[in-house]
């Protein structure tokens, strides 16, 4: 297909641009007033430190340390037991879970933190743990697997993608962590309602260990941030792209086609999520599954269609990762903080927000899930980023764009041009299957729809672990979220975007400290769990010699 259609096409009309910036309207006051303190919150969540000559951010050197830390003391538990993960998804141990001998059960003294928890007796929870699965992936699997993807490409070669598939691989021991956590400090009601992640390990396990008072003070940073962050990075950014391009794509204009987009948005996830956790568990083993298929399956088709140049885009991925074309600013280190970067706002491993959604899972064996959850960086990064970013290297195997010519996170075209995020991934698609651009779209909307969804709870909990359980909490919780909904879609929100952005990983802070405080917990319920498993292989073989 002519590369200059596909530009004119998905590039922003200069006359628009212009037309834009004759005058300044409310959203560009609103965002000249926000900015400064947005800059200030990254700058301050971003910190970097001198290393080899280049600035490193604080928080990914905590990420990158951790995850190495984690993935060592568990023996590779992301490599090894990657299998069993799998067996778990399927259910096959659902049974013998029902029927083995339950944990001695944990009971919390009602001290002022959990006033509504009753013991956790037997198989307790709300949803299987494909739905739990499901729900935590559509947080994670959402806008940056297709844009930010390219950005990270752009910026540091195709070798970022070598660097970006480590950091996932290396993130799935930290999720294994994190969920094993949740399940374990969970609370649950008279009702059945399930009330779990960092809040509560941070402020339980922490507790057991002998220090309350920093337990308690990091729960209630994290619930700040976390709400914080549902409604800005959650939805309003979500809403907000996925807006962008029905416009884009339809050609839609008037004062008030964004604002129609994003009550259309809200209507919709304002079912879903009235239902709470079941139902939003009910949608999302639907949707995810769906937009994996059509998402993925125009990007294999894509990858097999090139299959002769697949050999060239992987070595170039090797080879660029360690030595990098010159025009790559930062050289190795630059692309290697590229590459683990995006992986870190990618799958979240680490920010604690994927173990509020696991926490919800109908089991009595905490480790269970913590399998299941690192199931969810291999899904979203080694999986989903890796098949974009080689769709994305593919198209550049005749030079459409310099890597590493980037202003403003925008690519230098071939012609002059510049463009960036989702409009390179749309080149990619467009230039393989005519009409893609469109998949892609309804992409972006599964994407966006999802992650709203997904962060709706996650944000509820955190709500709920600062102000109470109440009817009038939930509800009021849930109609703020869904006025940010609309207003995402409404208008640009750079500097709520840039604030937001920070605001998720600077969860990583409190989350990593009660990690780093509680992981002897988790390899006790590790032990345990995978000891009950070999009983379980030994009596089946056992009665099969039997029946011989």
């Amino acid at each position: 297909m002519d590369k200059t259609l596909l530009y004119s096409t998905l590039c922003i009309p200069s006359n628009a641009i212009l037309a834009s910036t004759s005058e300044k309207g409310l959203d560009e006051k609103i965002n000249e007033a926000f900015m400064p303190f947005a800059v200030w919150w990254e700058n301050l969540i971003l910190a970097e430190i001198p290393i080899f000559g280049h600035g490193i951010p604080i928080i990914l050197i905590i990420l990158i340390l951790g995850a190495l830390f984690f993935t060592l003391y568990f023996g590779f538990v992301n490599i090894r037991h990657f299998p069993t993960a799998i067996q778990v998804v399927r259910g096959k141990y659902d049974e013998f879970e029902k029927t083995a001998p339950k944990p001695k059960p944990q009971v919390y003294e009602v001290d002022g933190d959990l006033v509504d928890t009753i013991k956790d007796e037997g198989h307790s929870g709300e949803v299987n743990h494909f739905q739990a699965l499901a729900t935590a992936v559509s947080g994670t699997v959402g806008l940056g697997n297709i844009a930010m993807v390219a950005v990270a490409i752009s910026f540091g070669g195709p070798g970022a993608t070598f660097w970006m598939i480590l950091a996932g691989l290396l993130g799935m021991s930290t999720k294994f962590v994190e969920c094993t956590l949740g399940v374990k400090y969970r609370d649950i009601d008279t009702d059945g309602n399930v009330y779990g992640g960092p809040m509560y390990y941070l402020s339980k396990g922490v507790k057991e260990r002998g220090f309350s008072r920093l337990g308690k003070f990091l729960a209630a940073v994290f619930a700040i941030l976390c709400v914080g962050a549902s409604f800005g990075g959650g939805n309003a950014f979500q809403s907000n792209q996925a807006a962008a391009q029905i416009i884009e794509r339809f050609g839609l204009t008037g004062d008030a086609t964004g604002s129609i987009i994003g009550l259309v948005f809200a209507i919709l996830a304002g079912i879903v999520i009235i239902g709470g956790i079941k139902r939003i568990a009910k949608v999302t083993e639907k949707v995810v599954p769906f937009m994996a298929i059509l998402y993925v399956g125009a990007a294999l088709f894509i990858i097999f269609s090139k299959i002769e140049w697949v050999d060239d885009a992987f070595a170039l991925i090797i080879k660029e990762a360690f030595t990098p074309e010159a025009t790559i600013t930062g050289g190795f280190v630059g692309v290697m903080i590229q590459g683990f970067r995006r992986a870190a706002f990618s799958n979240e491993a680490g920010a604690g927000s994927a173990a509020i959604a696991h926490s919800a899972v109908n089991t009595s064996f905490p480790a269970s899930e913590g399998l299941v959850g690192l199931l969810e960086p291999f899904i979203d990064t080694v999986l989903v980023c890796t098949m974009t970013a080689v769709v994305i290297i593919l198209f550049n195997m005749d030079g459409v764009f310099v890597y590493g010519n980037v202003v403003e996170g925008q690519a230098l075209m071939t012609d002059g041009s510049r463009l960036g995020g989702v409009n390179i991934t749309s080149l990619a698609f467009e230039n393989s299957i005519n009409g893609s651009s469109w998949i892609l779209m309804a992409a972006v909307c599964l994407f966006a729809f999802s992650t709203i969804l997904s962060w709706s709870y996650y944000g509820l909990q955190a709500w709920k672990y600062l102000f109470g359980r109440g009817k009038i909490v939930d509800l009021t919780y849930k109609i703020i979220f869904l006025l940010f909904t609309v207003l995402g879609a409404a208008i640009t929100l750079d500097a709520v975007i840039k604030f937001s952005d920070a605001m998720i990983l600077a969860l990583v802070f409190p989350n990593m400290i009660g990690l780093l405080i509680l992981f002897p917990y988790v390899k006790k319920e590790f032990k345990g769990y995978m000891h009950l498993i070999a009983k379980k292989s030994a009596f089946k073989k056992d009665n099969g010699k039997k029946h011989l």
